[in-house]
């Protein structure tokens, strides 16, 4: 498994037992200056992890997609992309979109903008 940071941009909302919670992250990375939108990522999360990063979301909504070009699924909700996600993953497709994405963390030491594709 591979390992990558990306920006969180914004969340789906979640179904079944997630129902009232996100159920996935709506990430991107950083390309000449624009937030470009790398997929979604849906598991790693415990009960806890769900509740502090709704509360965030909370805080940080905003109405427009902070991405550029490719947008993610049209349920999709916003937020302003200050918040830095490590995830593991199994590849990167043709289309810059990440493969089999698992949460790791937040990580507060980076600069979203900083953040670039990385397939290493």
């Amino acid at each position: 498994m591979r390992r990558t940071d990306v920006v969180i941009g914004g969340w789906l909302p979640g179904e079944g037992r997630r129902s009232g919670q996100f159920g996935a992250l709506v990430v991107g990375y950083y390309e000449d200056g624009a937030l470009k939108y790398a997929g979604r990522v849906g598991t790693g999360f415990d009960e806890a992890e769900l509740n502090r990063l709704g509360s965030l979301f909370a805080d940080l909504a905003q109405a427009d997609s902070p991405f550029d070009g490719r947008q993610p699924p049209r349920e999709a909700k916003f937020v302003r992309p200050v918040l830095v996600a490590s995830v593991g993953y199994g590849e990167w497709t043709q289309a810059k979109t990440l493969r089999h994405p698992r949460y790791l963390g937040l990580r507060d030491d980076l600069d979203p903008e900083t953040v670039e594709f990385d397939d290493s």
